[in-house]
């Protein structure tokens, strides 16, 4: 019986094939704007958790000034940390993996008849470590050329590419702020940050070197901290806020000279927030499927009207009340259910297409597929009953006489 309800209403939306077709548009339109919508923004949560992720792993970063919390960025007079800092820090802060001191300064760098203009990172074998960094080529710094400040360095990968091109940069020399460094290794690229700041454009050497053959002072402008698995980095941020208030001398009544960003807390805000858009977003066009649902609603009672005789001929000849119920929704259902199939394929394509277009990741979810398709489903069941059940309580005599 079902079986061959399914083929009257099949032959009944192929009768009318541009009318169907129309009828489906609103289901089609919904459905592939929900998945599209929700594809692409589990693209843009994975996309920014995996640029956090880069950034280190349980990475806490230690500035100087006020952060994100002064109105004017960070204090001009805020004092620079220096290494004994970085060594209370590591000493004394339960839960540390690594600590990197870092400080940095601006040259152009050269080699041969190229140049570039990049940024000179100084900092300790730490660094790679703590900021998840791997090497592409050669190797990191030893003790010794930490402790004396030699001349070496490791160059990021947009550096590598802007002065050497393809060959091997290994053993090779390059120049800035006058001092000529060996080339020892050269880092995997990362990309553009968050922020779309290039992180492979910069050039890295010990500490020491950058103290004492560019800076001229002890300075530290930076400090990378690493929690260890296991450990909250909610509550190593607030040791380390403790221990710094106390080496710093910041009165209870003082605000801090220094910011500590979790990396942690940075990414479950951000994706948090993603979700909830993504979420938002979602509801916002499975709105186009109550349209749909309306337009289907409206074509069946068009199609009860044109089809009076044919439900009273039924009815006359013996048919039930529930037998012409279900024809009217099993045509309902079989609109929508079209309407869910060719969204979810046009969905998909505009998702995967977005996706390239913005450099994400795309994210299939057979999950928001088949809840789509089966809230399509479920929109030619609800606004597909009343027609069917407007058709099944028809009279048959009076249905006989419509003309």
């Amino acid at each position: 019986m079902l079986w061959e309800t399914m083929i009257l209403a099949l032959r009944e939306i192929r009768r009318n094939v541009l009318r169907s077709s129309l009828t489906i548009l609103g289901i089609v339109i919904g459905v592939a704007a929900v998945i599209t919508l929700v594809t692409l923004g589990k693209g843009a949560t994975a996309q920014v958790a995996a640029e956090i992720s880069s950034l280190g792993s349980n990475m806490l970063q230690i500035r100087t000034g006020q952060g994100f919390r002064g109105p004017g960025g960070a204090s001009e007079t805020a004092k620079a940390f220096n290494l004994d800092d970085a060594r209370a820090i590591a000493q004394q802060i339960t839960g540390i993996a690594a600590v990197a001191p870092s400080a940095a300064s601006a040259a152009q760098v050269v080699a041969g008849n190229t140049n570039w203009s990049t940024g000179i990172t100084g900092s300790t074998d730490a660094f790679l470590f703590v900021r998840a960094w791997s090497l592409a080529l050669g190797r990191s710094f030893t003790e010794n050329e930490q402790r004396f400040g030699k001349a070496v360095c490791i160059l990021g990968a947009t550096v590598k590419k802007e002065l050497f091109g393809s060959r091997d940069p290994l053993g090779a020399s390059i120049r800035f702020k006058g001092i000529t460094c060996q080339v020892i290794g050269v880092l995997e690229a990362k990309g553009q940050s968050g922020g779309g700041n290039d992180q492979d454009d910069f050039v890295l050497i010990p500490l020491h070197t950058l103290q004492r053959r560019i800076t001229g002072n002890t300075d530290i402008s930076a400090i990378y901290v690493s929690a260890e698995d296991g450990f909250s980095t909610t509550k190593i941020k607030e040791d380390l806020e403790q221990l710094l208030r106390e080496r710093r001398h910041i009165g209870s009544d003082q605000d801090d000279d220094f910011f500590v960003r979790d990396m942690q807390e940075i990414m479950t805000t951000l994706t948090g927030t993603t979700r909830i858009l993504t979420t938002l977003l979602g509801a916002v066009a499975a709105v186009s499927l109550l349209v749909g649902g309306i337009g289907i609603m409206n074509i069946m009672l068009v199609s009860v009207t044109e089809r009076t005789r044919e439900i009273g001929i039924r009815l006359a000849i013996g048919a039930m009340e529930h037998d012409v119920l279900l024809q009217f929704l099993v045509e309902s259902v079989v609109l929508s259910s079209f309407g869910g199939l060719f969204g979810i394929a046009f969905g998909l394509a505009a998702a995967a297409l977005g996706a390239q277009a913005m450099h994400m990741p795309f994210i299939f979810s057979p999950g928001i597929v088949a809840v789509a398709f089966l809230f399509s489903c479920a929109v030619g069941i609800i606004f597909g009953f009343f027609p069917a059940r407007k058709a099944a309580r028809l009279d048959p005599i009076e249905a006989l006489r419509h003309e």
